[in-house]
């Protein structure tokens, strides 16, 4: 007589899987989205100052500058100031409104309010620009470690006019970083489990 009876299957076999490397990697994988989230985050703030900049940059009125603690809020406003006196004057790499390289005069002056950053124009070639002070108008662009400058429009001391400052020139790379580190996490994650693979495979 024949026994028909299904063989019972036999128990699924456990796969050990390493504690600590696995906490390990699941730490650092939830950090690298963690990373990639507050960069998309960032993005939202980002666009949304190059939305008020661009709003600021065609806003004719006319703010006060120097102030103190103005922050980003004065950036790319035109503004008007008194040159009491110069401090310092340099050189600094500038374009045209052509897009040409050469340089742009740099003067430190002092006025009501604290001592501010100009640039009075562009030249080609270093060339004796001298300037004593006076009234300045133009547009408040970011100025690196030394704060916000002004850059004088109409230029000054005989200068051609400086290119425009234009904030869509600010680096906005929030969205690039956010899909970087969401693939940094994907990679960490496929090839640990490619590594638990080949270790149970070695284990079998």
């Amino acid at each position: 007589m024949t026994d028909n009876t299904p063989a019972t299957p036999a128990p699924t076999k456990l796969r050990p899987v390493p504690l600590l490397a696995t906490v390990l990697v699941l730490a650092a994988v939830a950090t690298m989205i963690g990373l990639g989230l507050w960069q998309l985050g960032r993005l939202r703030e980002k666009e949304a100052l190059l939305s008020y900049y661009a709003r600021a940059q065609n806003d004719p009125a006319e703010v006060s500058f120097p102030v103190a603690k103005a922050g980003q809020a004065l950036l790319y406003r035109r503004a008007r100031l008194t040159c009491e006196k110069v401090v310092s004057a340099s050189f600094i790499a500038g374009h045209n409104l052509k897009g040409e390289s050469g340089l742009a005069r740099l003067v430190r002056c002092a006025a009501r309010g604290g001592e501010v950053n100009v640039v009075l124009g562009w030249s080609r070639a270093p060339i004796a620009a001298e300037w004593a002070g006076g009234e300045v108008t133009g547009v408040i662009t970011p100025g690196g470690a030394a704060g916000a400058k002004l850059v004088a429009d109409p230029p000054l001391a005989g200068l051609q006019p400086n290119a425009r400052p234009d904030p869509r020139e600010i680096p906005n790379n929030h969205f690039s970083y956010a899909v970087q580190w969401f693939l940094f996490a994907t990679t960490a994650m496929v090839i640990y489990l490619l590594a638990l693979r080949a270790r149970w495979q070695r284990g079998a």
